[in-house]
């Protein structure tokens, strides 16, 4: 019976661990077609990072989480009260992790229903030598 359990429980962690994420996970390529488009772009890490790196040409900053993982408490106010939940967006942030949450977020919880992720963050962006503005 236990073993049983165990399986159960071992598929279930399996199959959620390989189920396509709600959001479109875009590469540099495509993040540069989606910008020529004209979709808004939001960078979500803190300042200190926008500051070491730059951040995309018409990045929107908007700080999502602190240090310690803790929501900014001004940022889904303020991204509510600037994007639609229907229209496309943009997200990045230093590798894809921290977008990864937040667009699983707004699309599971908040009802979005075109978030792109950037697959690699800033880090691919810059990696493949791509350009950066200071914010």
């Amino acid at each position: 019976m236990l073993q049983r359990l165990f399986v159960a429980l071992a598929v279930m962690l399996v199959l959620g661990g390989c189920a396509k994420p709600p959001y479109t996970s875009v590469d540099n390529a495509q993040l540069k077609t989606l910008l020529a488009q004209g979709v808004p772009i939001y960078d979500v890490r803190r300042a200190e990072e926008w500051q070491q790196t730059g951040v995309v040409e018409g990045s929107r900053t908007l700080t999502w989480v602190d240090n310690s993982g803790q929501p900014n408490p001004e940022f889904l106010p303020r991204f509510t009260a600037e994007v639609d939940k229907n229209a496309p967006v943009i997200l990045i942030c230093r590798s894809g992790n921290r977008t990864d949450k937040l667009a699983r977020e707004l699309m599971e919880k908040r009802g979005y229903t075109q978030v792109y992720n950037v697959r690699e963050g800033i880090t691919g962006w810059i990696g493949e030598k791509r350009p950066v503005v200071k914010s």
